[in-house]
């Protein structure tokens, strides 16, 4: 299993720090506001990768935290006359609504700041004692300079660094060095503190995540992931104060997925094709959302739009109806030998497929690609008088494919809405073709498709499922 290291700007052989074992960090989201459809792809991305880490025999242990203290959410909690702990609960849980809508698995731990800041002050004021950060009037500033490997992730030396920040990297004459960050901030009206050796306050941004990963998965990390826009200064500054403080390296990995695009251009409120994933499964169910951001290699942009979304909309049906057809079989097919060996060879290759493109850094395009033929070989090869044993066969590798990609899943599965009404009409049709009535037959099959439902009649009953 091969990943794309941004540390190293190179693919690599995954290799655990320890064997069987792989300890993962993903930034999560600052709760202030619905999660954004740039949001939701670190979500899926990197839900994916856990499960494949999962199915090649790994023991996950997976670490998204929550930012629940920030300016944002101050400025949401006084615009709405009351506590950043409102509000960041508010979001928090609608944030968990989304990632259980787009079939996002829970992470082994979900951290918030709030409560870690014992830790936070702790890791400060170790990196005092060891030169690497200072006090100036309530404010501790991170010496970059202190730290000779700064600019390593980035790949880029500290004047460039202050070019390309912008607004990231602050002006202010309090610091030894342009580039230095802040660790901890003082308090002012109207916002949180809390106590701490410096003067009441609040920490930085960058020392949180730093915090988190080593309170539950050590100091050194297998993995630390999260969107392309944290390279600089989240992370970069967070290897910088976690291997300056801990004396060892930080992560072994970093993954990092590409941006979203929408209808090509670069999304924001301003431009006005900003999309909560609430937005979006208004009109598209959550799973199209997560099948949307899986057709693309994790590295590369993705462009959002209606077509794009319409055009993955039908492809996840026709795995689904895929599944349907084979579910039927099974239910309704009256052998058990299995009479079919030639082609399970052939099933067989379509797993080698798929882990061919997951083993080269998480290839989900490729891989829903193998989903895709799999689904044309069962559709081709699985007709009526299928043997059940055979159909079975088939059934455990969709499955198996498709739960690693977290698609097509039997869970929490919605009822069609007009079930009732479609068994009703085509009970009437085959009626009617019990009478001979083939125009009356012929005319339910045309309502039928203006439902947008198929039939199919086979040997044991009428099948019927939408697309």
């Amino acid at each position: 299993m091969k990943l794309y290291n941004t540390l190293t700007r190179k693919k690599e052989e995954f290799v655990p720090i320890e064997e069987g074992k792989v300890k993962m960090y993903v930034c999560g989201p600052t709760v202030y506001n619905y999660i954004h459809i740039g949001n939701a792809r670190p979500y899926v991305t990197f839900d994916t990768v856990r499960r494949y880490m999962e199915y090649k025999g790994y023991e996950v242990t997976y670490v998204q935290n929550f930012t629940d203290v920030d300016d944002k959410i101050i400025k949401k909690a006084n615009e709405e006359n009351t506590t950043m702990e409102v509000i960041s609960n508010r979001y928090i849980e609608e944030c968990f609504r989304d990632a259980d809508g787009l079939n996002v698995k829970r992470a082994s731990y979900h951290p918030r700041v709030t409560e870690e800041m014992d830790y936070i002050i702790e890791m400060i004021s170790n990196l005092i004692e060891k030169g690497h950060a200072y006090e100036d009037n309530g404010t501790v500033y991170f010496d970059t300079k202190s730290f000779p490997e700064y600019g390593k992730l980035s790949k880029k030396n500290l004047d460039e660094l202050i070019a390309g920040a912008s607004d990231r990297v602050a002006v202010d004459d309090a610091k030894k060095n342009p580039t230095d960050f802040v660790l901890w901030k003082p308090f002012k009206p109207g916002e949180p503190k809390w106590k701490s050796p410096w003067g009441e306050g609040r920490p930085g941004w960058h020392i949180e995540c730093s915090v988190m990963a080593k309170r539950y998965l050590g100091p050194t990390i297998d993995i630390h992931a999260g969107g392309e826009d944290l390279v600089f200064p989240h992370h970069e500054n967070e290897i910088a104060q976690s291997e300056a403080c801990n004396g060892v390296p930080f992560a072994k990995y970093w993954i990092h997925n590409g941006f979203i695009t929408v209808d090509n251009e670069k999304m924001s409120k301003s431009a006005g094709n900003f999309f909560t994933v609430r937005d979006i499964a208004a009109e598209f169910p959550y799973e199209v959302i997560r099948f949307f951001i899986l057709n693309g290699q994790y590295r590369s942009p993705i462009n959002f739009s209606r077509e794009l979304m319409e055009s993955c909309q039908n492809g996840l049906e026709r795995i689904k109806n895929c599944k349907k057809d084979l579910a039927y079989y099974i239910e309704n097919c009256s052998d058990i030998d299995l009479k079919e060996n030639e082609n399970l060879d052939e099933i067989e290759k379509f797993k080698l497929q798929f882990e061919e493109a997951m083993d080269d850094d998480f290839n989900t395009a490729d891989a829903v690609s193998a989903v895709y033929e799999l689904v044309r070989f069962i559709n081709k090869n699985s007709k009526d008088g299928v043997s059940k044993a055979y159909a079975k066969k088939e059934m455990d590798m969709f499955k198996t494919l498709t739960t690693i990609l977290g698609i097509a899943e039997d869970k929490e599965a919605a009822v069609d809405k007009d079930a009732a009404k479609i068994e009703e009409l085509i009970a009437k049709r085959t009626e009617a073709k019990k009478n001979k009535d083939f125009a009356a037959a012929d005319a339910i099959r045309e309502e039928l498709t203006a439902m947008g439902i198929t039939i199919k009649d086979t040997r044991q009953g009428v099948q019927w499922f939408r697309g």
